[in-house]
């Protein structure tokens, strides 16, 4: 064989796409539609939404890595502290997976009928497809699927710490029982990363997500003006950043959007005055699976509050401290987390009820959008009573089931333009 026909042979090997080269350009190519949408299906979004847009792709459309020279815990859960992964110098990125992508391939490896997010979460462990690949996963026993699927994860040869949650949060022994569990978490991880946790070093990371979540609490105040300042669809790219990014950057970034949007309210900017006011809640919007917030506000809709574990719930309480002496921290961390959970694990869940009407009269809000993952038992049981509470308060209320696929559009865009326009004819009638 001569040289030229060899090298013509190399050139054509190295232009074979593998398997996971493949889901790569697909992963990518779903990030891109969906983002695209974002940017580009909507007008006049904040200018500073671009630093958010520029992130989401790098990170999903270009595969960049942001934390290649730190060490990376993975969480499955909004439940594991953050404050206690900083302070030990290491990077918390949460793991809860939006890709349609990956939810194909851990179909192979969990129930059909499982959730979306469960089995899209294990697809990308089963490919190992990470822009930041985590060295450490942290698995509260919140939800059962999520519990299960840990385990799958570790037998592809992860290490796996089962953090365990309490399933009511009342009584004084959950509580007890939760901070005995913050407190093993935080010596099981200073031992796997050889660090010691510090008093300074904690204490600075208390104040440092702190003053972030009190960022959000700021941004989110504007929403409630009667021409809310951004859309909901941003808020949750906004708020899904917190997950991956660099926690400064995102600090400064979204100083300067909050900024920008106090001057859209001061401007009076009239884009969406008379859209429906509506509250989100549910199974959690995880990029790129933020199709049912698209489509709401695509008929008109303006999503102003929400009650999800991918936005207002993971800002909603901030650490109280009594005395800042290490342990005394470390048990306060663990009540922030414990005390203003809402999540429909807890046997019983008025809190959550109570929270949802709550927004809506805080932010004045017209109705509600729920939204349960198809295989997401907790939210598809609990829907019932939500429900039933919010007719007794006559606030109008859609459920919607969906998956990560993305047919159905037409039957979901049919139901929420049906809603918005109720919810138009409503006003009329006022």
């Amino acid at each position: 064989m001569g040289f030229a026909q060899a090298k013509g042979d190399n050139k054509m090997k190295r232009n074979i796409e593998t398997p996971k080269d493949k889901q790569n350009r697909h992963k990518a190519m779903e990030a891109v539609a969906m983002l695209d949408k974002i940017r580009h299906d909507f007008i006049q979004p904040p200018k500073n939404m671009d630093y958010f847009y520029d992130l989401y792709e790098k990170v999903y459309c270009k595969r960049e890595s942001l934390h290649a020279k730190s060490v990376k815990v993975g969480t499955m859960c909004i439940q594991v502290p953050y404050e206690i992964i900083y302070a030990l110098d290491a990077v918390p990125i949460r793991l809860c997976n939006g890709f349609y992508t990956d939810d194909e391939i851990g179909s192979d490896l969990a129930p059909s009928k499982a959730c979306p997010l469960v089995k899209a979460t294990v697809g990308q462990f089963s490919s190992n497809n990470f822009s930041d690949k985590p060295d450490f996963v942290i698995s509260p026993t919140t939800c059962d699927q999520k519990s299960k699927s840990g385990a799958i994860i570790e037998d592809m040869g992860y290490l796996v710490y089962d953090m365990e949650f309490p399933r009511t949060k009342e009584s004084e022994e959950s509580r007890e029982y939760w901070r005995r569990s913050v407190r093993k978490f935080t010596k099981e991880l200073s031992k796997n990363l050889g660090k010691k946790l510090k008093k300074s070093k904690l204490k600075k990371t208390i104040q440092r997500i702190g003053y972030a979540q009190y960022l959000y609490h700021q941004l989110n105040d504007l929403r409630k003006e009667p021409n809310p300042p951004i859309l909901g669809k941003d808020i949750f790219l906004v708020t899904n950043a917190f997950f991956f990014d660099k926690i400064d950057n995102w600090i400064e970034a979204t100083q300067k959007l909050y900024e920008e949007c106090k001057i859209r309210v001061k401007n009076e900017d009239k884009t969406h005055k008379n859209s429906p006011r509506i509250v989100y809640t549910g199974s959690p919007p995880i990029f790129p699976n933020l199709k049912i917030p698209l489509l709401i506000e695509q008929s008109d809709g303006i999503i102003v509050a929400d009650e999800t574990c991918s936005a207002n719930r993971l800002f909603n309480d901030m650490v109280s401290i009594d005395e800042w002496f290490l342990y005394d921290m470390v048990d306060a961390v663990a009540d922030r987390y414990l005390k203003g959970c809402t999540c429909p694990i807890f046997t019983k869940n008025n809190d959550r009820i109570r929270r949802v009407i709550d927004l809506v009269k805080e932010y004045k809000a017209e109705g509600v959008v729920y939204q349960a993952f198809a295989g997401c038992q907790v939210y598809e049981m609990e829907q019932r009573s939500v429900i039933e509470a919010m007719e007794k308060e006559g606030i109008p209320i859609l459920y919607l089931e969906s998956d990560y696929s993305p047919s159905h559009l037409g039957q979901l865009t049919t139901r929420i333009e049906a809603f918005i326009e109720s919810l138009k004819n409503r006003r009329r009638r006022r």
